[in-house]
C-alpha cells in the first residue's frame, strides 16, 4: 500500500516521496518498506538507528528519527497504528484445499483446511480440528478433536495438541480514542511451536501483533492456560494449569509456573525461574530461583513474611 493513500485512509497528512508500504513492525525489528510507530519514552533509544521508511509519532520526538526515515506526526501514534493495522490484516475467507502431505499421514474426514497447509509425515489430524490457511506442521505430530490453529502457526515435529487448544488467535490489543472507545489493533504475526510440545487442552496461545509468539521446544502445557501475545516461552517449560502469562514477556529454559499463577506482560523471567501456585508476578525475575506470593517475591522471604503475619495474628489474640 502507497504510504500516501495509508495517510489518507488513517486521516493523516502526507508529504515528500512516496513509498511503498508492505507491513508494520516495531522500531528496532522493521525494514525499508515497513511503518512502524513510537508512543513510549522507554524505546527513545531506539528512535535513531531505525530502519523503518515511516514512523508515526508526536512531533516533539520527530526530529530524532534518522534522515531516511519519514516522520508521520500525530498526537495520537498508537491510535493511528490501531487504524493502519487493519489494511495488512490476514484477509478471512473459507476457500479450502488439500494439504500437502508427507507419508502415512491419518486425517479425519471432519477436519477442515485452509489454503497452502503443509503436514509432514505421520501426522495424525483427528475429528473436528481446523488448520488455517499457510500452516506448517511437522513430522510424527498429533492433533486431537477440535484444535483449531490459525493461519500462518508453525508447528513442529513430535508435538502434541488436546481438545478444544486454540492456536494463533487474535492477542488482546486495543488502542483507546480521547473518547473512550476501543480500536481493534489486527494482530499480523504469527504463533510457532517448537518441537516435542505439548499443549493441554482448552489452552489459547496467541498470535503476534508484529513478530512472533514463541513456544520453544520442549515446553509442556497443562490444561487451561492462557499465553499472550508476543511472549517468548523458553525450551523445556512447564506450565500448571490454570495458570496464563500477559503479552510480550520472555521466559528462559526451563520455567516452572504452579497452578493459578499469573505473570505481567512486558516482564523478563530468567532461566530456571520456578514460581509457585497461585503467585502474582509483576516485575522481571532473576534466574536460578523459587518466587512465591503476591506480588511475587523470593520464595524464603514470603515464608519469613507468612511467620510474622501468624506471629502478629497470635499476639492479637
Amino acid at each position: 500500500m502507497k504510504l500516501s493513500e495509508l495517510c489518507n485512509a488513517i486521516n493523516l497528512e502526507f508529504s515528500g516521496e512516496d513509498v511503498e508500504i508492505t507491513a508494520l513492525h516495531t522500531l528496532n525489528e522493521a525494514i525499508f518498506s515497513q511503518l512502524s510507530f513510537f508512543n513510549d519514552k522507554k524505546y527513545l533509544k531506539e528512535l535513531p538507528n531505525t530502519q523503518a521508511s515511516a514512523v508515526l509519532i508526536e512531533e516533539k520526538y520527530a526530529e530524532l528519527l534518522p534522515s531516511s526515515t519519514i516522520a508521520l506526526v500525530t498526537d495520537e501514534p498508537y491510535l493511528k497504528l490501531a487504524l493502519a493495522s487493519k489494511f495488512f490484516a490476514h484477509k478471512v475467507e473459507t476457500k479450502s484445499e488439500e494439504p500437502t502431505m508427507g507419508t502415512n499421514c491419518d486425517i479425519a474426514t471432519t477436519v477442515g483446511f485452509g489454503l497452502n497447509v503443509t503436514l509432514g509425515d505421520n501426522v495424525i489430524v483427528m475429528a473436528g480440528a481446523y488448520v488455517g490457511d499457510n500452516v506448517t506442521i511437522g513430522d510424527n505430530t498429533l492433533i486431537y478433536p477440535n484444535v483449531t490453529i490459525y493461519h500462518g502457526s508453525e508447528i513442529g515435529a513430535e508435538c502434541i495438541i488436546h481438545a478444544g487448544t486454540v492456536i494463533g488467535s487474535d492477542g488482546y490489543g486495543f488502542a483507546h480514542t480521547k473518547m473512550g472507545e476501543h480500536i481493534k489493533i489486527y494482530q499480523n504475526g504469527n504463533t510457532v511451536l517448537g518441537d516435542n510440545v505439548e499443549i493441554g487442552a482448552n489452552c489459547t496461545i496467541d498470535r503476534a501483533v508484529f513478530g512472533t509468539t514463541f513456544i520453544r521446544s520442549g515446553t509442556k502445557l497443562d490444561n487451561l492456560i492462557q499465553i499472550g501475545h508476543n511472549c517468548d516461552l523458553g525450551e523445556h517449560t512447564l506450565m500448571a494449569g490454570q495458570s496464563g502469562m500477559a503479552g510480550s514477556t520472555k521466559a528462559g529454559r526451563n520455567l516452572i509456573v504452579g497452578g493459578q499463577s499469573a505473570v505481567s506482560g512486558h516482564l523478563v523471567l530468567g532461566d530456571f525461574v520456578t514460581i509457585a501456585g497461585k503467585s502474582g508476578v509483576t516485575k522481571s525475575l532473576e534466574g536460578g530461583k523459587t518466587y512465591a506470593g503476591f506480588p511475587a517475591i523470593e520464595h524464603r522471604d514470603w515464608l519469613r513474611q507468612q511467620v510474622r503475619l501468624t506471629s502478629l495474628l497470635k499476639k492479637k489474640k
